[in-house]
């Protein structure tokens, strides 16, 4: 019997049973049921859900104008954010900015030793980090991260960033080093008031991705811990996207959908 794939990480390196029939992925550790995967949804059903999502309406509005279930638009909406998830850009090349930024979820859902150490601000916060890589051409990749220290950040740097290619970065100690791997480094320092140089060295495109991403967060009051990696791979892949006309945004999407046999009759 051939092993399930996580919807997440998209590993097959196993699975365990746990409560409700729901599988716990080995490699990211991600839950969620099989059985739920079998949604099924016409190609007009599917074309209106999307159009609405991409409109940044509600679930609850979306309900209500395709005349469906809150629940199966709710399960549609999360296979929407999955692919989009796995629609990420090739390999980056040329001038490369990579940052980490913290994200907050929603306060309750937090173990209350977390909300005992509150909201301080920067590296050493309690909040979820995010690190991310973007290039010049306007292209963004983003990812939720255990921590921001130079063994998790620099394997993904190599991984997203093709060898040769300049990565201009802040001066944390996670990205010291990425020199020797290849790659033209150079710093902004912050710390000193600097933004940017004569030679056009800054992150301020990444930093703008990270402006956008959090406001786009706030406005839905707070996103809980394991479905935030939806909710930013969304936001990166509407990014990616901005300059597609709404038409081809849905169209896109829902070629994404046909791929995965998720349409019925």
């Amino acid at each position: 019997m051939p092993r399930l794939q996580c919807p997440k990480c998209k590993a097959k390196k196993g699975t365990w049973k746990v409560r409700r029939n729901s599988r716990v992925c080995i490699e990211c550790r991600h839950e969620w049921n099989p059985k739920s995967l079998h949604l099924r949804l016409s190609k007009s059903q599917w074309n209106q859900i999307l159009k609405w999502f991409l409109l940044e309406q509600s679930s609850n509005n979306i309900a209500e104008l395709t005349k469906l279930s809150k629940k199966r638009v709710l399960r549609a909406l999360a296979y929407a954010r999955i692919e989009m998830c796995k629609d990420i850009p090739e390999a980056f090349s040329g001038i490369v900015e990579v940052d980490e930024t913290y994200l907050r979820g929603k306060w309750i859902n937090k173990r209350k030793s977390t909300r005992d150490l509150g909201t301080k601000r920067g590296r050493g916060t309690s909040k979820q980090p995010v690190f991310g890589i973007l290039c010049r051409s306007g292209l963004v990749w983003a990812e939720i991260v255990d921590g921001v220290g130079a063994g998790t950040l620099q394997p993904l740097i190599k991984e997203h960033v093709k060898l040769g290619s300049t990565i201009n970065s802040d001066t944390w100690k996670g990205y010291t080093g990425i020199a020797t791997q290849g790659y033209v480094h150079r710093l902004v320092k912050h710390s000193e008031g600097e933004y940017s140089d004569k030679n056009g060295t800054h992150i301020n495109g990444l930093e703008g991705f990270w402006g956008y991403l959090k406001r786009k967060l706030a406005a839905k009051g707070g996103i809980t811990r394991d479905k935030l990696w939806l909710y930013l791979a969304e936001y990166v892949w509407r990014y990616n996207n901005r300059n597609l006309s709404a038409d081809q945004k849905v169209k896109k999407l829902l070629k994404l959908i046909c791929n995965r046999r998720l349409i019925g009759g």
